[in-house]
């Protein structure tokens, strides 16, 4: 494991000295619309959007918006970088606001579940029946977990997850995440809930780290 957490402190500082793309719509997090659905103007999500990534990376990236058809490309990039306004994979809420871009390696693998999800979504399927869909093509092969370590970059300061236990909204922020598919709190040495793991055991599981502001220097 050392080699592992090394390797992720050094990244994580040298994210916390590249600034995130600008986005001048949406000044503050509290200034951020109060539900995330396919009624967002295209600009602001756009706007949004970028705000996940580091300009070296996003200004090359494809983005996505979210329309009454689910998912569709609002503008195609060149570097396999994907970024888009998540409003919460697992469980879908509209007072979630999860801007997020993901590498050439997410891109290929896990954002097509993304993608379909919000498909099934605009047609009216239930989470549930959505969940059974997804979990069906991990099964049948149409969709696969990341191949190799990557990054889903969530640099914005405009990271907002809802509701809360009472009924409001909690602001986080930003980090990036690291791709560990199935990995589960006993692959990390403990027991039973792992900090930094987010969504154990799934094919799209992933370890959240926080960059630390007070890391200085060229690495």
């Amino acid at each position: 494991m050392k080699p592992v957490t090394v390797t992720m402190t050094i990244l994580a500082g040298a994210l916390s000295l590249s600034a995130p793309a600008a986005h001048p719509q949406v000044p503050s997090f509290q200034d951020l619309p109060k539900v995330m659905d396919a009624s967002m103007p295209r600009d602001e999500q756009i706007s949004i959007a970028l705000s996940a990534g580091p300009q070296d990376v996003v200004q090359d990236a494809t983005v996505y918006v979210l329309g009454p058809k689910g998912l569709e490309i609002a503008r195609q990039g060149t570097n396999g970088v994907s970024c888009l306004v998540d409003r919460h994979f697992v469980t879908p809420t509209e007072t979630t606001i999860e801007p997020m871009c993901w590498d050439p390696e997410g891109s290929r693998t896990t954002l097509l579940v993304y993608l379909y999800g919000e498909d099934l979504r605009s047609k009216g399927a239930s989470e549930a029946d959505i969940k059974a869909a997804i979990d069906a093509g991990y099964k049948d092969g149409r969709f696969k977990a990341p191949a190799k370590p990557g990054l889903l970059y969530m640099l914005s300061t405009d990271n907002r997850l809802g509701p809360t236990p009472s009924g409001g909204t909690t602001h986080v922020r930003p980090h990036v995440m690291f791709y560990a598919p199935y990995m589960t709190a006993k692959d990390l040495g403990y027991g039973s809930d792992a900090p930094f793991l987010v969504q154990p055991g799934k094919p799209w599981a992933t370890m959240i780290v926080f960059p630390d502001p007070n890391l200085k220097g060229t690495f």
